[in-house]
C-alpha cells in the first residue's frame, strides 16, 4: 500500500522536480558558458574559483526557482505567463548575484564570491534564451510526436479577433483533433492581408470556390461572438454557395463554466442561430426570491412553453411544482427528464383544465402560491375548424383556472397569451383575447395578481414552420408556403419563458406583458437560409410551393392593436401594453353566454358571439367571414 502511495505521489509530483533539476543544471552550465564568453573562450578556468562559485549559483538559483515558481508550468502547453516567470527567475538569480558581489566588497569578504557584473549579466542573457528555448522546443517536439499523422479536414476560421484565436488554440492543443487550420477571414478591413500565427488572414471577397478548392477547404467555422444576426445570415448566405460545411463557435455562456471551449463543442449552424437573439440579463436575486420556498403550478406543462418554463423553475429553490397537462405521452417524458436530473418534489398530474371539480381537487390538495397558465390550443387553422374546443379550452378552461386562483386565494396567476390576440383574424386570436379580457378584468377583485404576457411565434415548437420546413427538406421538398410575403415575429423557447418568469416577478397585477420580438422574419427567406444550410440549391434542390393562406391566416403579426400603447419598465426587453378594460362581471356574463352558445354546437353562433365580446375580431379567408359587421368602426375599441 505504501509503495503504491509513493508510486501516485512521484507521479504527480515528478515532472516539477523534473523540470526544476533540468533548468538547474541550465542554469549552472550557462554560468560556466558566461566565464567563457567573457575571457574570449580561454579554457583555462580557475578550478578552484569555479568551485565556490557553483554552489552559490546552484542555492541561489534554487531559491529562485522556488520563489517564482517556473518549474511548475506544464511545458508542453508554454506559454507567455510561463516565458515570463522564466525571465523574473533569471532576474532574481541576477539580482542577487549582483547583491552578493556588492556584499563581499562592503565586508571584504573571500574575493571568489565577488561576481564580475559582465559575467552576470552575461549569464541572465543566457537564461532568459536557453531556458525559455528549451521550452518551446520541447512543445515543438511533443505537438509532432503526438500529432496524428493521418491528414484531416482543412479549415478556414472566420474571424481573426479574440474568439478566433481561442478556436485556432484549441484546435492546435487538441492533440486527438487532425483539423488544419489553414488561414482566417475577416470583415475588419485593416485585418485583411496581414498574417496571425503565420496564417493569412483573408477578406470575405477572396472566399471563391476556387480558393477553396486550391486549399481543398472542407470547412469553416465562424468564430465571433458579437456578430450582428443580419451579418450573419449575409455570411451564411455566402458560404453555403461554396462547397463547404459551415460551423459556429457557440456562445461563451454555453461553455464558460465547462473546464475550457472543446472542438466538439463546435457545432454545425443551424437556423436556431441565424434568428437567435441577443442574451437576455435576468434579474437572478428576484427570481431566486420569487420562487424561494413556493409551491407553482404549470397548466399545459407538457407542451413547448410550458415544459420548458417548468424546467427553468427547477433551477431554483421551489418547494414543490405540481405539473398538469392532458397529453399523457409528452408529460410522461417530461416527468422522466426530471427523474434522471434527480429533482425532487415535482409532481406530474394527467388532468383537464376544463374540468372544474378536478381542478378543484388539485388546488385543494397541494394550495399552489403561484400558477403559470401556459393551457391552450394554438393552432390557427384546426381552431377554425374546431372553435367548439378553442373556445372550451382557451376561454372557458382560463376562467376556470382564474376563479379557482380567487378561491382558493392563490397569490399569483401568469397567463400566457400570444400576439394573434391583437386584432384577431381568426377564432384562436379572438379566444386568447377573450381570456385576457377575463384575466385583466379580476385584479382588484381579491388580494390574488392577474398578469398576462404576450409574445409570438418561438422556435422550435410544435407545430411551428421549422420543424415542417425541415422534415420537407428530408423528404426531397417542396416546402409548402402559404404566402410569399407571409412575416412572422420569432423569440426562443429559452427566451420566451425567461421573460414570463421575468414579467412574473415584475407584475402588481392587471398588467398585460408585451415582449420585445424584434424585426418580423419574412417566412420565404426563413425557407431560403434553411435549404442552404442544408447544401442544396433553390429551386434545383428544393423548391418553394406557394399554396394560398390558410382560413384565419394573417400576413403579418401584430403585437400592439389599434389604439394600444405601451409603456417601459425595467426590463428592455418587456413593456406594459394599455388596453381597454372592462368589468369582471360584464366579460363574466359574456363568457356564461359564449359557453351556452358553445355547448349548442352552433358554431356560427359561437363565433358570432365571440365577434361581439371582442369587436376587433375580422375574420380573414374564412367561412365566418360574413358573420362580420364592416360598418362598425373601430377606432377606440382597443
Amino acid at each position: 500500500m505504501l509503495k503504491k502511495i509513493r508510486k501516485q505521489f512521484f507521479i504527480r509530483s515528478a515532472p516539477s522536480w523534473l523540470v526544476l533539476a533540468i533548468d538547474l543544471y541550465w542554469v549552472v552550465n550557462n554560468f560556466i558558458f558566461a566565464h567563457l564568453i567573457r575571457f574570449n573562450f580561454n579554457y583555462s578556468l580557475d578550478g578552484s574559483m569555479l568551485k565556490i562559485q557553483l554552489p552559490v549559483v546552484m542555492a541561489v538559483t534554487v531559491f529562485c526557482f522556488l520563489m517564482t515558481g517556473s518549474y511548475k508550468g506544464i511545458i508542453r502547453h508554454t506559454e507567455l505567463k510561463d516565458s515570463i516567470k522564466v525571465t523574473l527567475s533569471s532576474v532574481c538569480i541576477m539580482g542577487m548575484l549582483i547583491a552578493l558581489g556588492l556584499l563581499v566588497r562592503y565586508f571584504n569578504l573571500n574575493e571568489n564570491l565577488n561576481f564580475p557584473l559582465s559575467i552576470i549579466v552575461i549569464h541572465f542573457l543566457l537564461n532568459v534564451i536557453v531556458l525559455i528555448g528549451l521550452r518551446i522546443l520541447f512543445k515543438i517536439f511533443y505537438n509532432i510526436l503526438f500529432s496524428s499523422y493521418k491528414i484531416g479536414p482543412k479549415v478556414l476560421i472566420y474571424g481573426a479577433g479574440e474568439a478566433g484565436l481561442l478556436t485556432y488554440t484549441i484546435f492546435k492543443n487538441d492533440k486527438s483533433n487532425n483539423s488544419q487550420i489553414v488561414g482566417f477571414i475577416d470583415d475588419d478591413r485593416k485585418k485583411q492581408g496581414k498574417r496571425l500565427n503565420g496564417l493569412i488572414i483573408y477578406s470575405p471577397d477572396d472566399i471563391t470556390q476556387e480558393l477553396i478548392s486550391n486549399k481543398k477547404v472542407t470547412r469553416v467555422i465562424i468564430a465571433m461572438q458579437r456578430i450582428r444576426q443580419a451579418r450573419l445570415i449575409e455570411i451564411v448566405a455566402q458560404l453555403a454557395q461554396l462547397s463547404v460545411k459551415v460551423k459556429i463557435v457557440p456562445p461563451t455562456k454555453t461553455w464558460i463554466n465547462k473546464p475550457n471551449l472543446q472542438p466538439g463543442l463546435i457545432k454545425s449552424i443551424n437556423i436556431e442561430d441565424l434568428l437567435g437573439r441577443s442574451v437576455i440579463e435576468l434579474d437572478i436575486d428576484g427570481l431566486q426570491q420569487e420562487f424561494n420556498d413556493k409551491v407553482v403550478l404549470i397548466t399545459g406543462a407538457a407542451g413547448s412553453i410550458g415544459s420548458e418554463i417548468s424546467k427553468q423553475l427547477a433551477t431554483y429553490n421551489y418547494k414543490h411544482l405540481i405539473l398538469i397537462d392532458q397529453a399523457e405521452s409528452d408529460l410522461y417524458n417530461l416527468q422522466q427528464h426530471f427523474k434522471y436530473r434527480k429533482n425532487t418534489n415535482i409532481t406530474s398530474i394527467v388532468a383537464d383544465v376544463r374540468n372544474e371539480k378536478r381542478m378543484n381537487s388539485i388546488f385543494e390538495k397541494f394550495k399552489p402560491e403561484m400558477v403559470f397558465h401556459a393551457a391552450a390550443y394554438k393552432h390557427v387553422p384546426f381552431m377554425e375548424e374546431n372553435p367548439y374546443e378553442a373556445v372550451h379550452v382557451n376561454v372557458f378552461g382560463t376562467k376556470i383556472i382564474a376563479d379557482l386562483v380567487i378561491k382558493h386565494k392563490t397569490k399569483k396567476f401568469v397567463m400566457v397569451s400570444t400576439d394573434k390576440a391583437v386584432n384577431p383574424t381568426n377564432v384562436m386570436g379572438a379566444t386568447k383575447r377573450i381570456a385576457e379580457m377575463y384575466i385583466t378584468s379580476l385584479q382588484g377583485k381579491s388580494n390574488s395578481k392577474f398578469i398576462t404576457t404576450r409574445f409570438g411565434n418561438v422556435l422550435g415548437s410544435s407545430g411551428s414552420v421549422i420543424p415542417l420546413f425541415k422534415t420537407q427538406i428530408k423528404n426531397g421538398g417542396p416546402i409548402t408556403l402559404t404566402h410569399k410575403d407571409i412575416t412572422r415575429y420569432f423569440m426562443t423557447i429559452p427566451e420566451a419563458c425567461q421573460l414570463v418568469l421575468e414579467a412574473g416577478i415584475m407584475g402588481k397585477g392587471g398588467e398585460i406583458f408585451v415582449f420585445d420580438m424584434g424585426s418580423p422574419i419574412k417566412i420565404f427567406d426563413l425557407a431560403l437560409n434553411m435549404i442552404q444550410l442544408s447544401n442544396l440549391k433553390y429551386p434545383e434542390d428544393i423548391d418553394i410551393e406557394i399554396t394560398g393562406l390558410r382560413p384565419g391566416e394573417k400576413i403579418y403579426e401584430e403585437l400592439l392593436a389599434d389604439g394600444e400603447n405601451t409603456i417601459p419598465t425595467h426590463h428592455p426587453k418587456i413593456t406594459i401594453a394599455k388596453v381597454r378594460t372592462i368589468e369582471s362581471a360584464e366579460i363574466g356574463q359574456k363568457i356564461e353566454e359564449l359557453c351556452i352558445c358553445n355547448r349548442e354546437l352552433d358554431f356560427e353562433k359561437t363565433v358570432s358571439k365571440m365577434k361581439e365580446i371582442v369587436p376587433e375580431f375580422i375574420s380573414n379567408n374564412s367561412v365566418y367571414e360574413e358573420l362580420d359587421d364592416r360598418s362598425i368602426n373601430l377606432e377606440g375599441m382597443v
